[in-house]
C-alpha cells in the first residue's frame, strides 16, 4: 500500500522559494527543508489517501458484476 500518490508527469506546483527557510529552491540543498515539510504534510497525506481508498471502494460497490 502506498503513502502517497504517485507523481504525474505534470508540474509540480511548488513555489521557487522554500516555505521552511524562505530562500530559492534552486540553490542549496534543501534536504533538511524536505524531510521537514514531509512530516508536517503527513497528516494531509493520509487524509488524502483514505479519501482515495473511500472512493475506490465506493467504485467496486457499484459494480454490477463482480470480477
Amino acid at each position: 500500500m502506498r503513502e502517497r500518490p504517485t507523481l504525474t508527469g505534470n508540474r509540480l506546483d511548488l513555489p521557487s522559494i522554500c516555505d521552511i527557510c524562505g530562500k530559492p529552491r534552486s540553490t542549496g540543498k534543501h534536504a533538511a527543508c524536505s524531510r521537514t515539510r514531509q512530516q508536517t504534510k503527513q497528516a494531509e497525506w493520509s487524509a488524502y489517501m483514505a479519501e482515495l481508498a473511500a472512493k475506490r471502494l465506493a467504485k467496486q460497490e457499484r459494480r454490477r458484476y463482480g470480477r
